[in-house]
């Protein structure tokens, strides 16, 4: 049971002060938080990947295969503005945005991968390939 509780060791060495700072600061940023979170799941003959991308829009999101390694990228861009009759500016907004998450795809049959996305859900089936069977030659004896 004990090894399912957080444990954090509290140091009081004046020495480390600056080094547990650093830890603590560093934990606390999502520095460690990929672009966008995924699930992906074996179905037995192929993986289904899911990619939560809230706020794209279709158009805003390309897939790249190349060399066994796919990659995702979701792109937007947004501006906004009112104006007073005078043409000052009442507020003026813009949004930019763009992230991309790679994945290796060794394994998958490249030509049967699929792609949907509905409601912010990007989901790709990756269906697995199937493994070479040996060829079997029979060699004539003279």
């Amino acid at each position: 049971m004990f090894g399912m509780l957080p444990f954090d060791r509290s140091d009081s060495n004046v020495f480390d002060t600056f080094d547990n700072f650093a830890r603590d600061f560093f934990r606390k940023s999502n520095a460690d938080l990929p672009a966008f979170r995924t699930d992906i799941r074996d179905t037995g003959d192929s993986y289904v990947l899911e990619a939560e991308l809230p706020g794209f829009k279709k158009e805003d999101i390309t897939l790249d295969l190349k060399d066994g390694i796919l990659t995702i990228t979701a792109s937007h861009s947004e501006s906004s503005e009112h104006k007073e009759a005078d043409g000052t500016y009442i507020r003026r907004e813009r949004r930019y945005g763009s992230f991309q998450r790679s994945f290796d795809v060794t394994g998958i049959d490249e030509s049967g991968i699929t792609a949907s996305y509905e409601s912010g859900v990007l989901a790709l089936t990756l269906p697995k390939s199937k493994p070479a069977e040996p060829e079997v030659r029979r060699i004539a004896i003279q």
